[in-house]
C-alpha cells in the first residue's frame, strides 16, 4: 500500500516526504487554487521536491477541455516538463481516448473522477497507469464504497491489468484501512487526514503512564 498526498501546498508535501516516506502526490485544480500560486509555478516547485526519485506527481490538464486532442497536446507538454509527472484526465469519453493516445506515446495517465466500476474498467482497458475511484463523495451521498473498491481490484487481478488503483477523496483512517483490505494499491488524502489516521488518543494516554513509571524507576 502506497500513500500519496492530495495537495499542492509545497510545504505540506515537503513535510510528508520527510516525515512519512511519502510515495507520491496528486494535485487537482482545487488544490492548485488553494496554494495561491499560478499553476505552472506550483507544479514546478513540487517537481523540484521529487528530483532524483521515481515518485509520481499527478498533474491535471485544463478541465474545460472536451477535445481529446487538446488533452493529449497539453499532456505531452506537461510530461516533457518532469519525468515524475503523470497526466490526470477526467473519466469522460475524450478522457478515455486521451489515455490511450498518451499511452501510445509512453506517457502515463491517471483517470480521475471515477465513480463506477465500469469507468474504472474502461480506464484499465485504455492503458491508464492509474485509476482514481472517489469514495468520500460517494459515502457522503449514501453510497457504499468498500465493495466498489473490491470490484475494481478484482477486475484488475482477473485480467492482469497493470493499472494501479488510487483510492481518492479519503476522509478518515477507517477508509484508509478499508481501502488496503479491499486490495487498492494507493490511497491519496490530505495532510490532516493522514495526521489523524496516524494518531490515537489511547497512544498518548499510554505514553503518559509509561513516562510516569519511567520517572519512578532508577535508571542505574
Amino acid at each position: 500500500m502506497k500513500f500519496f498526498l492530495d495537495s499542492a501546498h509545497v510545504n505540506e508535501i515537503a513535510y510528508a516526504l520527510e516525515m512519512w516516506n511519502l510515495d507520491g502526490v496528486t494535485t487537482n485544480p482545487r488544490h492548485v487554487q488553494a496554494s495561491g500560486k499560478p499553476f505552472m509555478q506550483v507544479i514546478q516547485e513540487i517537481a523540484k521536491l521529487f528530483d532524483g526519485t521515481d515518485k509520481p506527481i499527478s498533474v491535471e490538464v485544463n478541465p474545460h477541455h472536451t477535445d481529446w486532442k487538446l488533452m493529449v497536446a497539453e499532456g505531452e507538454k506537461l510530461a516533457a516538463m518532469c519525468p515524475n509527472f503523470v497526466i490526470k484526465l477526467p473519466a469522460i469519453e475524450p478522457g478515455f481516448k486521451a489515455v490511450a493516445a498518451l499511452a501510445d506515446k509512453g506517457i502515463r495517465s491517471n483517470l480521475t473522477l471515477v465513480f463506477s466500476t465500469s469507468q474504472a474498467l474502461q480506464a484499465m482497458r485504455m492503458g491508464a497507469a492509474f485509476v482514481s475511484p472517489f469514495i468520500g463523495w460517494k459515502e457522503a451521498n449514501g453510497e457504499e464504497s468498500v465493495r466498489f473498491i473490491q470490484e475494481i481490484a478484482a477486475i484488475r487481478d482477473n485480467y492482469g491489468f497493470e493499472t494501479e488503483i488510487i483510492v481518492a477523496a479519503v476522509r478518515n483512517g477507517r477508509q484508509i484501512a478499508e481501502s488496503a483490505i479491499a486490495g487498492a494499491d494507493i490511497v491519496t488524502a490530505g495532510l490532516a487526514v493522514f495526521k489523524d489516521s496516524f494518531d490515537h488518543p489511547y497512544t498518548h494516554d499510554g505514553l503518559v503512564k509509561f513516562c510516569n513509571f519511567w520517572d519512578q524507576t532508577k535508571y542505574e
